[in-house]
This record gives C-alpha cells, structure tokens and sequence, in this order.
C-alpha cells in the first residue's frame, strides 16, 4: 500500500499568493480575467474572454490516503497523473471524466462538470467533490469542505463549483472521493431501435444488475457490466446479448468518453439533451446517440436551437449545444427566473465586479 501523502499547511503559497495579486489588480481596474488551464474543454460554453489567468502552476497531488477513499490534488494537476496515482492502489474516479486532450487538469475538470459513461451508475463529478479551495474575486482564499464525507462544512459550496465553468474563481485545489476499480468488466451487445433500446434500459434499472454504462447508436446497444466475475456471468445470463472482445470494448468505451468515436466526427453540430430516462424518442432529424440509461441523448443537428430546445422542453428536459453550430441563441438553456436569481446571489457573493470567465455561462454572469 503506498504512503499516504500529508497535505502541506499552505500549499504552493507563492504560487497562489502571485495569483491573488493578480486577481486583486484586475479588480481594481475591473480587468476581466480568463482562467485558463489546459485548455482542453475550452470549446465548451460560450467564448472565453478576459485577459489570461494561467493556473497551471498550481500543481500535484497534495495528500493521498487510498484506505479513506480520498485524494486531494491542485488545480493545474494533469488528469492523467491523478489517474496514473489512483491506478498504482486500483482505484479511480469513478466520475470517469472525459479528458478531451492530453493537458486536461484536475481544475478544468471540476469547473467543466462533465462525467462520462459511468455517470448514470455511479453519479456525477459533484457526487465526489468533498471540499475545494477557491480564490475568489477579492483575492481571497476560502476553504469549503473537508477530505472525508461527514466533514459536511461548507459542502455544497464545494459542489456549487462543479459545472462552474469557473465563473465564480480560481479553483485551486479540491479534495476528491475515488473508488476501487472494478475487478472485471464485460460488455454486451443487443440489436434494436430506440423504442425497444429505451423500455431495455428502464426495465433493467430496476433489477440489481451490475451495468456500469450503456449506449445506443444506429440500432446496436452496448451494455457494460463491472464487477466480480460470478456475478457478470449471471448478469449475462439473465440479460442475454453478445459479448464483445474486450479490447473492442476498451476503445468503444474510451471512443464515448473522449468524444473520438466516429458518430461525433464532422461538422455538424452536436447537442445534448438531458431527458427522464423513460422519454420517448426525440422525433427529431440526424444521428443520434443514447447513453445514461435514457438520460442522455447526443444529436448531431442543424435544426434551429428553439426547435431543438422546445422537443426537450416537451419530453421533461433541457437541450446544451455541447460543440459547433450558431451560438447566437446561447449555449444553455435559457434559466427559470428563480434559478437565474440563485446563480446571480452567488456570482454576486463570489465575484461581485464579474472578473472572472465573463459571459461564459449567460451574459449577465
């Protein structure tokens, strides 16, 4: 078992210090700033503007403790170090996150949100935020949160930041719940439209099966299965299908999270929309893609962004154009006016004079 590593009293305290200067500098001549880390998710939301806050030099592993389930790491950590750490004790983020390159940071990560195959079993990248250090718009460093699950202080100010897009401050390092890697993995293979595919994954989520993802394209699902090897034999006896090689299933798996599978390829323009899991098809033209259980579906469209928007509206849901397309109706769905009010208190509370990623969620924020 490898040592666990203590977090230091006042991490990379020149590092964070020469950036609250500079954050403090901006304030007082109200200069917007541009947090930028690997840029790997900078695609992702609206155009970046500001002038750029580089944050890569907040970086490693601040304390590992792999019997506790817990890491702590800085912001402009790459991704795949994190990884490569939880990897050497079998563990992992759970979240599994998509890296979308090779810079990808553990602060882009959280500030993005985004989770991969895994995220409708196991949760989200807020369901494993458990505390965060975040330079705010003052030039202040909060703390919110701890590095175990009943240190409940300041916890869903933590998980606040995840999807932030960091509009609310620099994230400077987050502390992190991670699992044990599954001990086998298996995935399936089924024929079928999307009427079928859907009643498939809705019965099935209600059966103690030990699925781990699943996703539908141009009439073929494939389910994954991680666990002990007993109990995936039964699960595939009981489910049927056709197992799939398993290196075939490493690359369709990592090609869904990273986006390099062939349905995302091309121009056209890729949504997402976050639906009931039970929601009927979507009725609308261009390739489709299902993950989630039903909760997630990607089209690739150049219908207009109300069309699009208003048949996700109607099936319970929401519609992101996630990359490409006429932005000029915005990237997210526009916010009920209540929801629109929390976010503006808490910009309001974190980054009163707007520095930070202007306009990178909605205008006014």
């Amino acid at each position: 078992m490898a040592p666990v590593l203590e977090p230091a009293a006042e991490p990379l305290a020149t590092e964070v210090g020469e950036l609250a200067e500079r954050v403090r500098a901006a304030a007082a001549t109200r200069t917007p700033l541009q947090i930028k880390g690997g840029g790997t998710k900078a695609f992702y939301g609206e155009a970046p503007a500001g002038t750029p806050l580089d944050v890569t030099g907040l970086r490693g592993v601040v304390a590992y403790a792999p019997t506790e389930l817990v890491v702590t790491a800085r912001c402009g950590t790459p991704l795949a170090e994190v990884e490569a750490v939880l990897a050497a004790e079998r563990q992992m983020l759970a979240f599994e996150p998509p890296h979308f390159g090779a810079a990808a940071t553990v602060g882009g990560t959280v500030a993005a949100g985004l989770a991969g195959p895994r995220r409708a079993n196991a949760g989200g990248v807020r369901d494993f935020l458990l505390g965060a250090t975040l330079l705010d718009g003052r030039g202040e460093l909060l703390r919110f949160g701890g590095p175990v699950m009943k240190n409940v202080a300041g916890y869903d100010v933590a998980r606040a930041l995840a999807g932030s897009l960091g509009i609310l401050g620099v994230i400077a390092d987050v502390t992190l719940k991670v699992a044990p890697l599954p001990r086998a993995q298996t995935t399936l293979r089924f024929d079928g439209d999307q009427t079928a595919t859907i009643a498939r994954l809705n019965r099935w989520a209600g059966q103690p099966l030990p699925i781990s993802a699943s996703a539908w394209s141009d009439g073929a699902l494939h389910l994954r299965l991680s666990g002990a090897e007993p109990a995936l034999e039964a699960a595939a006896r009981t489910l049927g299908g056709d197992a799939i090689d398993a290196r075939a299933a490493e690359a369709l798996w990592n090609g869904l999270r990273e986006q390099t599978a062939p349905f995302f390829a091309g121009p056209a323009p890729l949504w997402r929309l976050s639906v009931p899991s039970a929601a009927p098809a979507l009725e609308l033209a261009g390739p489709q893609l299902i993950e989630w259980g039903g909760a997630q579906r990607w089209l690739r469209s150049d219908a207009p962004a109300a069309t699009i928007r208003a048949r996700a509206a109607a099936l319970g849901g929401h519609a992101t154009l996630f990359r490409g397309g006429d932005r000029t109706a915005g990237v997210f769905a526009p916010l009920a006016k209540p929801i629109a009010a929390i976010h503006k208190r808490l910009k309001d509370a974190f980054d009163p004079q707007r520095l930070f990623n202007p306009g990178r969620m909605y205008p006014d924020l």
